[in-house]
Parts: structure tokens; C-alpha cells; sequence
């Protein structure tokens, strides 16, 4: 099942106060970019965020999900109502991220 446009706006609107969120759409879901960084994506209408030590940390009671059939397991993130949880959360994880990686010439 596809993300909807809908979910997407919801939490780009609860992430508003963060700058450079950007978006990139994928096979019907959304990567999500903080300052040029992969902080996870929406998948099924459910926001994902990477499991780094500092995301584990700042969930009371972290719940891991799968976002697709084979991909490694991602963090829940059932707070989505709340911007202050939210942005607390990108925050603490942007350190954490890897830089992207370089892209080849062709």
C-alpha cells in the first residue's frame, strides 16, 4: 500500500519549524531528508525513522517496524501529533546520520 499525499503533508506540517526538511518520493513512499540527510521516510502511512542510539534514547518505549519486505527494521514513530516531540527527535538523531553519499560522474 502506497503512502498517501494527505499523511505527508500531516508530518511535513508538524516539521515545519526545522529547516531544510525536503522530500523525495520512492516507489510510492517518501524518503525524508534533514539538512541533507536521510532521517528515515513514511512508509504505508507510517513514519520511520533510522535506529540510531540517540533515537533509541529519546523514545520512552521504542517499537521497531519493518518498512518493506526485506529492508532492516526502522523506529515507529507514533508521536506524529506532537511538533515539539518531533523536532526534539530530528534533532537529537541529525549527529548521528550518515553524510550522503558523493554521487558518481558519469
Amino acid at each position: 500500500m502506497a503512502s498517501s499525499k494527505n499523511y505527508l503533508q500531516f508530518v511535513l506540517e508538524q516539521l515545519s519549524e526545522l529547516d531544510e526538511i525536503t522530500y523525495r518520493t520512492m516507489m510510492g513512499e517518501f524518503i525524508i531528508y534533514y539538512r541533507g540527510k536521510i532521517i528515515g521516510g513514511i512508509y504505508d502511512d507510517r513514519l520511520l525513522v533510522k535506529p540510531t542510539k540517540s533515537a533509541i534514547a529519546y523514545m520512552t518505549d521504542p517499537v521497531y517496524e519493518v518498512p518493506y519486505e526485506g529492508a532492516k527494521e526502522m523506529l515507529l514513530v507514533e508521536e506524529v501529533d506532537q511538533k515539539e516531540f518531533l523536532t526534539g527527535l530530528f534533532h537529537a538523531m541529525y549527529d548521528e546520520l550518515p553524510l550522503p553519499k558523493p554521487k558518481k560522474k558519469k
